[in-house]
């Protein structure tokens, strides 16, 4: 592709060299380039891109895509300066890929819980449809049922648009993805075409990197803003932020609630573990999944699914065969009649969240006569993350639960006995009583397990899907649902 047809989207402040040439690739790490490729110089969180520009044309860049100009230009090579790197980059990776967003329908999900399920169900539903489509999410990518590891919730823009690329020379019809904050804010999804949005929630969360709440829930609203006339935008009305996602979209707007009226509703009729009976829009469904954050969840794929043209008892029939995602709420049963539950929530919102969908299913099971379930949760939080969570997740583990085991998730670089100590801080000396703490995570569930009697419940939270562990930099295979059964299978 000429380069000057691939800075078509973009606003040059001065170009230095051939517009001419031919571009054969573009990146904006370094150590990918080679002949004829496209650099782009980022100055990121972590590195300065703009130092790699020798490097890159040593590779064997033919033009540099920057901010700020070396004194020293190598001559053959084109550069292009811009006021932003960051926030061009996908529009030129897009141009390069041939637009794959204006080739199949894009939906994009973001919020603070609710977006890997959301997604992925959606992906799952439309499947089941007869649709070849695509799913880029947290867990794992996918085209068209072939899995591609997933790194960050949402990839870089280079890496964004080649997946959607091939997603479109696969066939896929429908691509559903997660939409990180992050992401919006470093304009990772920058130049692509939504046909949809969906907000899910607001809690805190990722405070290391946005700093402060407004600018967190500002890096969501973006997204909204950049929805064309075209899109609809789908709003959790139970948010007191859902309706402040939407106030200067120029989408068409359609909101859903388990608590008011709104253009999709739903109520729990039955609950248990293996699943709940809903209303949804007056008519009865059962499906495979716990708790009323899940109701919320089951709703946003309702309304989009509506929006993209499904009729709803379509929508139902197909919902009630759908289930829940790996690492959500996940359970695991062990031959004495204990229950546990593998689940990622590592936000004090979502620790909340599954902590009442397991109270909901014991007491509406109470009886008189039986002594009510215990429920035991073992939980830790992140190294070198939003510290003040901390002490929140402890105290809504604690209220929440019968007996708490703090132990370590990821650590990363950081000291296990320092973020456990974090996590005490936020609990009284009455709540401290019911609170146990070893670093070791595997021995930390299984002493849940062996406290556990038939009946009881065990929460594993944090980590869900994942199966590493992080430790001074090194991940270790580790994975919660592994040591569950591992440890039932010797009981």
């Amino acid at each position: 592709m000429k380069l000057k047809e691939l800075l078509k989207n973009i606003k040059p402040i001065a170009i230095i060299g051939n517009e001419d040439i031919d571009i054969t690739g573009v990146h904006i790490d370094s150590r990918r380039i080679s002949d004829g490729h496209l650099f782009i110089a980022i100055k990121g969180t972590q590195t300065d891109g703009h130092k790699f520009i020798g490097k890159a044309i040593d590779l064997g860049a033919q033009a540099v895509l920057c901010e700020d100009l070396p004194e020293e230009k190598v001559k053959g090579v084109t550069y292009i300066q811009v006021d932003n790197t960051e926030q061009n980059a996908g529009k030129v990776a897009t141009v390069f890929y041939g637009e794959p967003s204006k080739k199949v329908k894009l939906v994009g999900v973001t919020g603070t819980n609710g977006k890997t399920t959301i997604a992925t169900l959606l992906y799952n539903m439309f499947r089941k449809f007869g649709y070849k489509c695509g799913l880029l999410s947290t867990v794992c990518n996918y085209i068209e049922g072939v899995a591609i590891p997933a790194d960050h919730t949402t990839p870089d823009p280079i890496e964004l648009n080649r997946l959607l690329a091939s997603m479109v020379e696969m066939g896929c019809k429908y691509v559903f993805m997660e939409c990180s904050s992050h992401a919006i804010a470093q304009q990772r999804i920058g130049g692509l075409e939504f046909a949809g949005g969906i907000f899910t929630n607001l809690t805190r969360d990722h405070l290391d990197y946005h700093k402060t709440i407004e600018n967190y829930r500002d890096a969501k609203k973006l997204f909204f803003d950049s929805l064309g006339k075209n899109a609809f935008a789908i709003t959790n009305l139970d948010d007191k932020n859902g309706m402040y996602m939407v106030q200067n979209t120029k989408a068409t707007v359609k909101t859903y609630s388990t608590r008011s009226l709104a253009d999709f509703q739903a109520k729990i009729l039955e609950c248990h573990f293996e699943g709940m009976l809903l209303d949804i829009d007056h008519k009865e469904i059962n499906v495979q999944f716990i708790g009323k954050f899940n109701v919320s969840n089951l709703l946003a794929v309702y309304g989009a699914a509506t929006m993209l043209g499904r009729s709803a008892d379509d929508i139902l029939v197909v919902m009630s065969s759908l289930k829940s995602v790996s690492g959500r709420l996940e359970p695991i049963h062990s031959a004495k009649g204990v229950t546990a539950l593998v689940d990622y929530a590592h936000t004090p919102d979502a620790l909340e969240n599954v902590l009442k969908a397991i109270h909901e299913v014991i007491d509406t099971k109470s009886n008189a006569n039986i002594a009510k379930p215990q429920i035991i949760t073992v939980c830790g939080a992140g190294g070198n993350r939003d510290k003040g969570k901390r002490p929140i997740m402890a105290q809504e583990a604690a209220k929440n639960s019968d007996k708490v085991i703090i132990t370590s998730d990821n650590p990363r670089d950081e000291n296990p006995q320092d973020i456990i100590n974090e996590m005490l801080s936020g609990l009284d000396s009455n709540q401290r009583k019911n609170v146990l703490t070893i670093i070791d995570r595997k021995e930390a569930i299984r002493t849940a397990c062996m406290v556990a009697q038939s009946g009881d419940v065990i929460l594993v939270a944090g980590k869900g899907h994942e199966t590493y562990q992080e430790i001074n930099g090194v991940k270790h295979h580790f994975d919660d649902k592994e040591v569950l059964r591992e440890i039932f299978s010797e009981q």
